[in-house]
């Protein structure tokens, strides 16, 4: 291939073809992260959250109004850049040897459709801290009691084990939040008269963005490192749908979705799938919430 300007654009469309096409080929899989994260789009270096510090419920109106209190001063999340790039030898496209590299940029496309959910189990697994100043899984959340008197609550059945979680996922606030300042995209660095071709004879292929993520609400989501096994999964279901908010108030809480890495897949079918436990009684468990297989959770 002759180095002219218009063969090095149709390179590049070329890759980028390739990059979309990896991008898409996960179809649904590709935006794992959306069932258990809000996605915000972020417009400065750093998000600041106003979240609430329970639930909101109605009320009746007697009197004024009670005005409910969002807390944001501490709780921010910052953008973080991401990158992945390649060079193609110059050597490379005059020889027409170019097309090889066509399968490479497609798993560039890949791998940027699927970061946000490798991101959003890496900052879940981190268990980082969350608006109330404690670690989002946490035996000492503070919350009200009926009294008004502070008193701890926890959303972590403790274990040994590989993390499961079950969670709340129907409605609008997610337990972890993934923002995006600038989306995934494909670039080329193909000018023959810049530093960089000069210096290395590549040519340079890639994709960037700025995103993170981070914890939303910890009453929606219920950690066990305990065996995924009948009882404990009971357990943890009531756990998540009997926490309340400030004076003992119902939150409402539904146990929708179950949560678990590729390992414990048998286990967690057999729980939520089957009519029938293992002794052949009726299972009271089938279809109590929806299976979530995350293969980025860690199996030990």
């Amino acid at each position: 291939m002759n180095l002219t300007s218009a063969n090095l654009q149709a390179l590049y469309k070329a890759y980028k073809t390739n990059f979309q096409q990896g991008f898409n080929s996960l179809g649904e899989q590709g935006a794992l992260y959306e069932l258990f994260c809000t996605t915000v789009p972020s417009t400065t270096a750093v998000e600041v959250y106003p979240w609430l510090k329970s639930l909101p419920r109605m009320r009746e109106w007697l009197g004024d109004r009670v005005i409910h209190g969002l807390e944001s001063s501490d709780f921010s999340i910052r953008n973080r850049k991401f990158e992945l790039t390649a060079g193609v030898p110059r050597d490379a496209i005059e020889d027409d040897t170019y097309g090889v590299y066509g399968p490479t940029f497609q798993e560039f496309g890949r791998s940027s459709r699927e970061h946000p959910n490798e991101l959003a189990v890496e900052v879940l697994e981190a268990n980082p801290l969350c608006y109330d100043g404690q670690n989002l899984f946490d035996t000492d959340h503070p919350v009200l009691d009926a009294s008004g008197a502070e008193t701890s609550v926890s959303n972590d059945m403790g274990g040994s084990g590989p993390a499961w979680y079950v969670m709340d996922l129907s409605r609008a606030i997610k337990p972890m939040v993934f923002q995006r300042r600038r989306d995934y995209d494909f670039r080329a660095l193909t000018d023959l008269m810049s530093d960089r071709v000069f210096m290395t004879d590549d040519f340079m292929f890639g994709t960037d963005a700025r995103v993170n993520a981070g914890p939303g609400l910890w009453q929606l989501v219920v950690r066990s490192h305990q065996e995924f096994n009948a009882a404990n999964y009971k357990a943890a279901r009531q756990r998540l749908t009997t926490l309340t908010g400030d004076h003992g108030r119902p939150l409402g809480l539904r146990h929708t979705h179950t949560m678990v890495p590729n390992h414990l897949e048998g286990e967690a079918r057999v729980i939520l799938m089957n009519q029938n436990d293992a002794a052949g009684a009726t299972n009271p468990w089938q279809n109590t919430s929806q299976l979530i297989l995350n293969p980025w959770l860690a199996s030990a």
